[in-house]
């Protein structure tokens, strides 16, 4: 019998997801669909998986956090975190998870500088944000919270126990890796970047959260100054990657859902 999995947000049509993983199912030997589905509110996530028998599920935005109080338990890191894009169906019980956090890990990794002697400027205060912050910090990195709005930036840093400075600042602060988890630069809005062209030479390593385009503005501004980068496609693959993991118990095709979608998006732009 074909297995169900589901990606819930609003929007998700511009999602790279379902291709991903469709691809990794057909590799992977397992009779299954994935699919995209728009959801308004946080309760249909619960709802349709039931109704519908989904087995695990994707959740993101605007859904990551208040997805949390339909769910019957949430992980550990979910819970520090603050938010959950994993969903996973056992025993007739719904168990929350982030792997966010697992993609940010996997794709610092992937740079030749050990987390645990990195200091990282996150810009932004939101879901991507927490999720880098507890990667860096969980692997003995340092943290710091780079953000327009202090109110926001403060309380986030309270919560995440690590320093704030407002992006404004950025001039001052003592780091060597950046990472947006912020949508400026996002497409369409390509021509943006939350740091000025002028302060990325002042790291040894930038990261975005983004993988459409595959090189954003402000990893092309880092390129340029000779700044070592990381694609959002890093981490976009590996986050996906660890929920097969959890959902199929199976080590999923990383190399080959990584070419999908980096030839979809290269296709798409030609």
């Amino acid at each position: 019998m074909m297995k169900r999995y589901a990606l819930f947000g609003d929007p998700v049509a511009h999602s790279m997801s379902p291709l991903m993983m469709n691809a990794a199912f057909r590799v992977m030997d397992i009779s299954a669909r994935y699919q995209a589905v728009r959801v308004s509110e946080a309760s249909d996530i619960i709802r349709l998986m039931r109704s519908l028998h989904i087995e695990g599920a994707s959740v993101t935005i605007p859904h990551k956090v208040s997805v949390i109080e339909f769910l019957d338990e949430i992980s550990e890191s979910a819970h520090e975190i603050g938010a959950v894009n994993t969903v996973i169906e056992k025993s007739g019980r719904l168990r929350g998870e982030n792997t966010d956090w697992i993609g940010v890990k996997r794709a610092l990794e992937e740079s030749s500088a050990p987390i645990e002697r990195m200091r990282c400027a996150v810009v932004g205060a939101g879901g991507a944000s927490r999720a880098a912050i507890y990667a860096v910090r969980k692997n003995g990195g340092k943290a710091i919270v780079l953000n327009r709005t202090r109110e926001r930036g403060e309380r986030l840093a309270r919560q995440m126990g690590c320093e704030y400075a407002s992006l404004n600042d950025i001039a001052s602060v003592d780091a060597d890796c950046l990472i947006n988890a912020t949508p400026l630069g996002m497409w369409p809005d390509t021509g943006s970047s939350p740091v000025d062209r002028s302060m990325v030479y002042r790291f040894t390593l930038v990261m975005d959260t983004i993988y459409n385009p595959l090189m954003t503005k402000l990893l092309t501004d880092a390129e340029y100054a000779g700044v070592q980068i990381i694609s959002g496609l890093s981490m976009f693959v590996h986050q996906g990657a660890e929920q097969l993991r959890i959902w199929t118990g199976k080590e999923p095709p990383v190399d080959l859902m990584r070419k999908k979608v980096r030839e979809h998006l290269e296709n798409e732009r030609n």
